[in-house]
């Protein structure tokens, strides 16, 4: 408990301000959250992507120092490889969620018994960019134009959501559990549709007999500004699993007023973000991994 309380004090007013500076970044010079060739930050040993704000913090330190790789290590994990980091280099401290299980210290049990503890801790992350002796992986290249709607539509195929091609404008209509999108020829190009049309997905996933987010106790008139923050993080992970880049949160100035006054006066908030975004993208990827059938009318 007292680490959890240390990594509070100390890590989550360093990822709010972190993520805060690029928003504020962004207000005034176009950036892109997903950059060409990156994709979602993964471990280079385990081939495992990270989830939630460490996306963020991740991408945000790729941005500023101009790292092509999108594979990060642990000192300890650098060395067991035979790498090197090289003298200087800063890592970027990221946060570790989990559960571990250990002996109940109820005195009133007669036999052994566990529970389990949430913990939450730090670690620390170096780019492939700052070692030595470790040969990256050749970077994929993007995708052509024509592969990149097939892997898109492959997703809006298998996520079972009911997609329609109709009307003036794209959004996810609750009532009728559906999403209407503009005609894709109003569009300028293949890639602002289906970013359109992902993010639309991600608010798809929101809905009480999905993953029911609901965050009107938390931020009141601010929900909705949140919620779209949310999908606009939804979008980023998915174009990111894609592999191909889509502006995203640079785009939508009307709302970074509101997510700035939200983060600053709420420091969780980006965490909340982070993580709401992490499992509606997981949630749709199980799918079109798995059961999910379309339904396009």
């Amino acid at each position: 408990k007292a680490m959890n309380a240390k990594v509070r004090k100390v890590l989550y007013p360093q990822v709010r301000e972190s993520i805060i500076a690029m928003m504020e970044e962004g207000m005034t010079r176009h950036i892109q959250w997903v950059r060409g060739g990156h994709g979602l930050p993964c471990n280079h040993q385990t081939g495992l992507p990270y989830q939630g704000v460490n996306v963020l913090l991740l991408w945000a330190e790729a941005i500023r120092r101009g790292y092509v790789a999108s594979r990060w290590l642990t000192y300890k994990q650098a060395a067991g490889m035979g790498g090197q980091v090289r003298k200087g280099e800063k890592s970027v401290p990221c946060i570790f969620f989990g559960t571990v299980e250990r002996e109940s210290k109820n005195p009133g049990e007669d036999k052994a018994a566990t529970e389990n503890v949430r913990v939450i801790r730090p670690f620390w992350l170096f780019n492939l960019d700052q070692i030595d002796g470790i040969e990256a992986p050749q970077s994929i290249p993007l995708l052509d134009e024509f592969r990149q709607i097939e892997a898109v539509e492959h997703v809006l195929t298998r996520s079972g959501a009911v997609i329609r091609d109709a009307g003036d404008q794209g959004f996810y209509r609750r009532s009728t559990d559906e999403i209407p999108l503009p005609q894709r020829t109003r569009f300028a190009s293949e890639i602002e549709f289906y970013s359109v049309a992902l993010h639309e997905l991600t608010h798809w996933t929101g809905a009480g007999h999905r993953l029911a987010r609901d965050f009107s106790g938390r931020f009141g008139s601010e929900a909705y500004a949140f919620e779209e923050l949310v999908a606009e993080l939804g979008s980023a992970f998915l174009n990111a699993e894609l592999g191909f880049s889509a502006a995203t949160i640079p785009n939508h100035a009307g709302y970074i007023e509101s997510w700035l006054k939200m983060l600053k006066n709420d420091p969780r908030a980006i965490f909340t973000a982070a993580s709401a975004a992490s499992k509606a993208h997981r949630y749709i990827m199980d799918r079109v991994e798995g059961m999910g059938e379309q339904r396009v009318a």
